[in-house]
């Protein structure tokens, strides 16, 4: 099977629908009612990357790409926004799920990003998708994610910023991008120093993927649901008449998961390794530690940028202190200097996604060769025109 960072870069959409009818008539779910529709306007639809649907008083958003696992574009995030923008102001509810049982989304175009450069156009898809999710963030009504697969990078943003994340036995989440040089953007420095313990500064480093009922252990995912119950689910949302009684509607789907979280028997040793004061720290620690898991995971930091892992653990530092909104205006700096040819991030991509060779050749090389200078360069405030700001 393919690795689903592998499957991040895809043709575009052109299209969307933003009428499609929600809400269903007696014995019919809604799930039949979307089939027939796409069915009927198959030609139509099939071109559209966002279905922006709507009924009298609920507002749905289906990312549609489910050949390329529902990841986004800039033109994709237009509509997003645009849709979420005119619902909060006329709906009770809105729903953001993903097309197929595969993904919710896998992340974002980033081989158009690195290959474009640090261009306007690649600016302005980080700098949208940081602005739609600091709207979900402080959306005024009540945002349910269904994330039923795959659900990383910007898929996560556009999730778990959300009041509700529904998790399913399909989920698998990763925030994977100091493989690629990257660092864990839309808003992974305000949610992951918020999860238990150093669990969220683990993920980040080392891009650790969970899976179905551990997305819910982990925090991120606030119900958890059987996959093959989620058509109900949607059904029951669409016919709510009233938006307070959406969280007893949630935990009435919601399965309280029989086993155990994975890491549950490592979230000492996790808690003890990763309380260091740099990564050099964590580094030691692991070497010191010596178990199986320990030399498992020192492998795998190993193998990933080092200047992406002295600017994840700095920004997971900073962004415990900060609100969503400072988060993302500090991230949106870090992305546009991961856009320059200095950065790990081009060699990444090609390394992981266009040659495919796995042998990316970061520079620098080693966590010692990243000078405070460099890391600094990342941090540091753009020009005051070109700054994020929110309205």
């Amino acid at each position: 099977m393919q690795n689903p960072i592998q499957r991040f870069v895809y043709t575009f959409g052109q299209h969307t629908y933003s009428h499609l009818p929600l809400l269903c008539g007696a014995g019919v779910k809604a799930t039949d009612i979307t089939t027939k529709f796409l069915m009927a306007n198959s030609t139509r639809l099939s071109s559209s990357s966002v279905l922006a649907t709507e009924s009298s008083n609920k507002g749905m958003i289906i990312i549609n790409r489910p050949k390329a696992l529902n990841a986004i574009n800039l033109e994709m995030v237009r509509k997003i926004y645009k849709h979420l923008k005119k619902c909060e102001k006329s709906k009770s509810l809105m729903i953001i799920k993903g097309t197929g049982d595969k993904a919710f989304c896998a992340g974002g175009d980033v081989r158009a990003l690195v290959e474009a450069g640090p261009t306007d156009e690649s600016k302005s898809f980080f700098r949208e998708e940081y602005t739609t999710n600091a709207l979900i963030g402080n959306y005024k009504i009540p945002y349910i994610a269904i994330i039923d697969g795959i659900t990383m990078g910007g898929g996560v943003g556009l999730s778990v910023h959300g009041k509700y994340r529904v998790a399913t036995d399909r989920t698998l989440f990763a925030m994977p991008e100091t493989a690629i040089g990257l660092f864990p953007d839309v808003g992974g420095s305000y949610f992951l120093p918020r999860l238990q313990g150093k669990l969220g500064l683990y993920l980040g480093l080392t891009g650790y993927r969970l899976r179905g009922a551990d997305v819910f252990h982990a925090g991120i995912a606030t119900h958890y649901c059987e996959s093959s119950k989620i058509p109900d689910l949607e059904t029951a949302l669409l016919n709510c008449p009233d938006a307070d009684d959406i969280p007893d509607l949630l935990q009435k789907f919601h399965t309280q998961p029989e086993k155990p979280f994975v890491l549950q028997p490592v979230l000492e040793q996790i808690n003890k390794n990763f309380g260091a004061s740099s990564v050099e720290g964590i580094l030691e620690n692991l070497h010191n530690d010596g178990s199986e898991w320990a030399k498992k995971t020192l492998e795998v930091l190993c193998k990933v940028s080092p200047t992406s892992l002295k600017v994840t653990y700095r920004q997971l530092e900073l962004g415990s202190q900060l609100s969503l909104a400072q988060c993302l205006i500090m991230e949106y700096r870090l992305a546009v200097r991961h856009l320059e040819p200095k950065a790990d991030f081009k060699e990444g991509v090609r390394a992981l996604l266009i040659d495919k060779d796995q042998s990316p050749k970061w520079k620098p090389a080693t966590l010692a060769e990243v000078t405070e200078e460099h890391l600094q360069w990342f941090f540091s405030k753009l020009p005051e025109t070109e700054e994020l700001k929110f309205d």
